[in-house]
């Protein structure tokens, strides 16, 4: 049995990690969410469990590192300056940082880098996504990881692919990009689906997640892993024995 302490508890991914900790018969040593301090609750837990806020970030970091503890990064929404951050941290410590907990969708991204590393350039791909109406962030963590497993198997950045803009008249598609479509509405906990389109032909590869109990439950599994690895940064993919 192990204890995890949740960053973010108050919210509705926060609850549902609850129960998955209960689930698993673990022990929940608290919960901190906005304006207070992680750094108490991280010397009385095994793990931290973080589904807060970007901004929230460098605090949390920060108390798993002064405790010596490994650190589950749900959060969405990162950006470039969060990324370099959890890459120090984990100098230090072990930190697993991902879009997605979800254990399908672990294995959905690595059958899209097997898929685009086989078909040829000539496919093009597709990304589309919808959430409930209560997402902030678009396109969502899950489709971006998803993106980026494919733009890793065809040797570029998702960067210089990512096509999430198109309106109006915006031409021929450009080859070798990795399109992305989002849908918002209703109480959808995530839809995902990478379109592989060639030439009279078409591969879809989805998953839909009925409830956030799928991503609650991936979290916990995470993070039982994550105990006692190395100082390191490392993903669902490792957790599965895909990396």
């Amino acid at each position: 049995m192990a204890s995890f302490g949740i960053i973010g508890s108050a919210g509705r991914m926060g609850q549902a990690l609850a129960t998955a900790i209960a689930q698993k018969g673990h022990d929940l040593a608290g919960g901190v969410d906005d304006g207070e301090s992680p750094g108490p609750l991280a010397t009385r837990c095994d793990a931290l469990i973080d589904f807060s806020a970007p901004a929230a970030l460098e605090a949390n970091l920060k108390a798993a590192r002064v405790a010596g503890i490994p650190i589950l990064i749900g959060t969405t929404g990162l950006e470039d300056t969060h990324f370099a951050l959890i890459d120090e941290a984990a100098r230090a410590l072990p930190v697993l940082q991902t879009g997605n907990t979800s254990l399908g969708v672990t294995l959905m991204a690595h059958l899209v880098k097997q898929a685009a590393s086989r078909l040829g350039d000539d496919w093009d791909i597709e990304v589309l996504e919808m959430h409930h109406r209560a997402k902030v962030d678009a396109p969502s963590g899950t489709a971006k990881l998803l993106g980026e497993a494919a733009a890793e198997a065809r040797g570029v950045t998702l960067s210089e692919a990512m096509d999430s803009g198109r309106h109006g008249h915006t031409g021929a598609r450009k080859s070798g990009d990795i399109g992305f479509a989002t849908l918002r509405g209703g109480t959808v906990a995530g839809e995902h689906s990478v379109i592989f389109a060639g030439d009279e032909e078409r591969l879809t590869l989805s998953h839909s997640a009925e409830n956030r109990m799928v991503f609650a439950r991936g979290a916990v599994r995470g993070a039982e892993w994550l105990i006692g690895q190395a100082a390191g940064r490392y993903t669902m993919e490792d957790v599965l024995g895909l990396g």
